[in-house]
């Protein structure tokens, strides 16, 4: 009989709940501006109200469940890290944060929109459009390609100190996305088809049990459980 690898047994990834930061994306991209009207860093945007709704219906519906989470890692930016903590109150456990999770870094486009982007730098869109998604980075900033180190990174730390338990992780549009791309072995055109036909949901679960041939996709990007808050699906960057 083939033993699995130590690792979780389960492992929900959950994208944070609606924050400050997506409401000033869509007004933005609604007015017509280069940038977003924020007074705060990247690390620091709060949730919104339907956000905070959001975690506490995530938290409500993960303690009903027969195999409930038994550990919580998160991202430490504060939408993320107040998703956590607010789903892991219901659950009354401890949250852990971990860097590695964070947001994609986007360097100079940090707080711009797809507009402003085009007109500020327009030999990077045009150079975004050679490279593809996945491989472009940003000046100072991340591709996803960069963010798959991080998550492989996670991975392998996490596998032996979270071994057999249900492991729920809290962080971020395009972190949820590029685990599926490690976990499930994607080709760069397999994850970007996957990202063609679908937007992360805040504060949506996505869920893997593990095998002996490896990690199996049971839902992905579920919002069922939202069903007394919004549904939200504002990107949390612009593209060029």
């Amino acid at each position: 009989m083939t033993r699995r690898p130590p690792g979780p047994e389960q492992l929900w990834l959950v994208r944070h709940g609606e924050s400050q930061g997506n409401l000033a994306d869509a007004r933005a991209h609604e007015l017509g501006v280069d940038r977003l009207d924020l007074d705060v860093r990247d690390p620091d945007v709060p949730l919104s109200p339907a956000g905070e709704r959001q975690a506490d219906a995530l938290g409500a519906h993960l303690t009903g469940l027969p195999e409930r989470p038994t550990a919580v890692l998160s991202s430490p930016f504060t939408r993320a890290a107040d998703t956590a903590r607010r789903a892991a109150a219901a659950l009354d456990l401890p949250v852990r944060f971990d860097e590695r999770l964070r947001e994609r870094d986007f360097g100079a486009f940090d707080g711009m929109t797809a507009r402003g982007i085009r007109e500020r730098y327009p030999e990077e869109a045009d150079r975004r459009q050679l490279l593809g998604k996945f491989w472009y980075r940003p000046p100072g900033g991340e591709s996803w390609a960069d963010v798959a180190l991080r998550v492989r990174s996670v991975l392998a730390t996490e596998a032996l100190r979270h071994d057999g338990e249900r492991l729920l992780v809290v962080s971020h549009q395009a972190v949820v996305m590029v685990f599926r791309y490690v976990l499930e072995e994607l080709s760069e055109q397999q994850l970007l088809e996957v990202d063609r036909h679908q937007q992360v949901a805040n504060a949506s679960l996505t869920r893997y049990r593990a095998g002996a041939a490896g990690w199996e996709l049971q839902e992905f990007n579920t919002v069922e459980h939202l069903a007394d808050a919004p549904v939200t699906e504002e990107p949390d960057v612009p593209h060029p």
